[in-house]
């Protein structure tokens, strides 16, 4: 460039372009390997998580394969939790879920649970002993989180009561997981719930390539903090 000739300046709308597109490469990098943000959807995990709360997920550090019992995990699914996407008729709308599968924030062709670990793979569940416990393998285990559990007579042979489900075994790169308001939870095991026999029961389980990671911290309702209410 010759000396006093001005540099070629770009057009304003190139620069918003480019901003445009490292800001989406950003939110994109953050929400596929940090944190991705959610809006609790119902109810099933109150009051330990509260319909409504938006929280972050914690996508890094989190290995699928190796959860540990009770940690409560973000999962998605189709319509369906059988379901790997949601289909849309609707062009416009099928282009905004893209958009939203490509940003990890939004509407997008993926919809998400949260729910709490309960059954590891290979594992066998049932419920319950004669205190209303889960067996894990045969042991009891400790719900303290449960606050909103359904009623239990004490028995559940012959006439189950609405807590039990029969002996169920999780398969393997999967998990079994329950809410906990377990009155009103739709969850691995609520068509097996009050079934004396395995007969008729077909439980749902979360795969590990499902869960998108486990629950860390929520940043509304004000004041922020942890996800998990105390």
């Amino acid at each position: 460039m010759s000396e006093g000739q001005e540099r070629p300046q770009r057009h304003w709308v190139v620069d918003v372009l480019v901003r445009v597109v490292i800001s989406f490469a950003v939110i994109a990098v953050v929400t596929h390997t940090l944190i991705r943000p959610f809006v609790v959807p119902s109810e099933s995990m109150e009051p330990t998580v509260m319909t409504g709360d938006r929280v972050f997920a914690q996508v890094v550090g989190v290995d699928e394969e190796d959860l540990d019992r009770g940690e409560v995990v973000v999962f998605g699914h189709g319509s369906t939790w059988e379901e790997d996407r949601i289909e849309d008729p609707n062009a416009l709308t099928n282009a905004v879920r893209y958009l939203g599968d490509l940003l990890g924030v939004g509407p997008s062709h993926t919809a998400h649970t949260v729910k709490r670990v309960v059954g590891l793979p290979g594992e066998t569940v049932e419920c319950c002993d004669s205190e209303g416990r889960i067996l894990v393998d045969g042991e009891p285990i400790d719900e303290p989180y449960v606050t909103n559990d359904l009623p239990h007579s004490g028995s559940c042979a012959d006439e189950a009561s609405p807590r039990c489900f029969p002996e169920v075994t999780v398969p393997d790169d999967a998990y079994l997981v329950l809410g906990d308001n377990r009155v009103n939870s739709a969850d691995s095991i609520s068509a097996c719930r009050g079934r004396a026999d395995a007969a008729g029961c077909h439980p749902r389980y979360v795969r590990t390539d499902q869960v998108v990671g486990v629950l860390g911290w929520r940043w509304w309702p004000l004041p922020p903090g942890s996800a998990l209410r105390e």
